[in-house]
Parts: C-alpha cells; sequence; structure tokens
C-alpha cells in the first residue's frame, strides 16, 4: 500500500519553526482546502478542508522565510496520525501530514521576499525526523523527490469550475 498525499491550498496562519534536539529544523504550518461543488439544487457549495503540515530540515527554513498567512502552496507528502492523552487523561489523535515536498505557488509579485528563481524545495533531512509510535510507515519506501517519477500520469479531462482554487 502507498501512504501518498497531495494537496494544495492556503496558509492558515503563520509558520511555527524550531529547531529539534539533533539540530534539524521543524516548521507547523495550517493549510486550509476549498473544494467547490454543485448542490443538488443547481446552488454551487463549498466545502473547506483543515489539515496541520510539518516541514522538516530545508523546507521548513524555506517555509518560515517566504511563506505567510494566506500564501498559497502545493505539499506532498504522507498521512501520519499523532496520538496523545490531553491535560485530562482522554486520548486524543488527529491527521497530520508530513510534508516530502513543498513548491510555492504564489505569484513573485505578491511575495515581497521572494528573490530567487527557486520554488520547489524537496526534504533533504529525512533522516533527521523523528519516527512517531503511531506512524502507518512509509510503504513506498525512500524519498519522492520531484525528480524520481518513472510513472506517467495521465491527463484527467476537468472543466476550470470544477478546480477550487
Amino acid at each position: 500500500m502507498y501512504n501518498k498525499v497531495i494537496i494544495i491550498g492556503n496558509l492558515t496562519r503563520d509558520v511555527e519553526l524550531r529547531y529539534l534536539p539533533s539540530g534539524s529544523a521543524l516548521a507547523t504550518i495550517g493549510l486550509a482546502s476549498n473544494r467547490r461543488f454543485k448542490k443538488q439544487d443547481g446552488t454551487m457549495g463549498e466545502e473547506v478542508c483543515f489539515v496541520d503540515v510539518k516541514l522538516f530540515g530545508r523546507s521548513a527554513e524555506v517555509a518560515n522565510q517566504y511563506l505567510h498567512k494566506g500564501s498559497k502552496v502545493l505539499i506532498e507528502g504522507r498521512l501520519t496520525l499523532e496520538s496523545w492523552s490531553d491535560q485530562s487523561g482522554a486520548k486524543r489523535s488527529k491527521h497530520t501530514i508530513t510534508a516530502e515536498s513543498m513548491q510555492m505557488l504564489d505569484s513573485k509579485s505578491s511575495g515581497e521576499s521572494m528573490q530567487n528563481n527557486a520554488e520547489q524545495y524537496g526534504n533533504n533531512a529525512q533522516y533527521n525526523q523523528p519516527q512517531t509510535q503511531n506512524s502507518g510507515g512509509n510503504y513506498g519506501g525512500g524519498n519522492t523527490g520531484a525528480g524520481n517519477y518513472t510513472q506517467n500520469i495521465p491527463e484527467i479531462n476537468i472543466d476550470d469550475e470544477e478546480i477550487p482554487f
């Protein structure tokens, strides 16, 4: 089985950057992805999916430098389940995305500090990522960097009105 997530959305808050004891950077972002659809009565409806994303290494530092609340970004990664006990002792859990690559989608003119031409950053510090107990594992194996694809993906015929962004 494969555990692969590709999502495009806008940041719901500014990037939260911290450094792990190993010295590797960890950034957490909130992402909102919209889906527009036609209801049975013919009117247009919209639903929003909110998800937290974790970026490691150079990707985390780049996100902290160039992204801010409202920035549009494409994230490629894997779905992970985080579990913990809250203050009252109740068990809690949530799904997050552990990013393997990030691509900034805002135009260069909209970002004041975007000064270089390279907008796509893979995660080169996978070995520094902490392993979580409840992680489903990386069934696909290895780093799935942007240049490593060997499979052709067929084009999908979609109207522009069906795309949520």
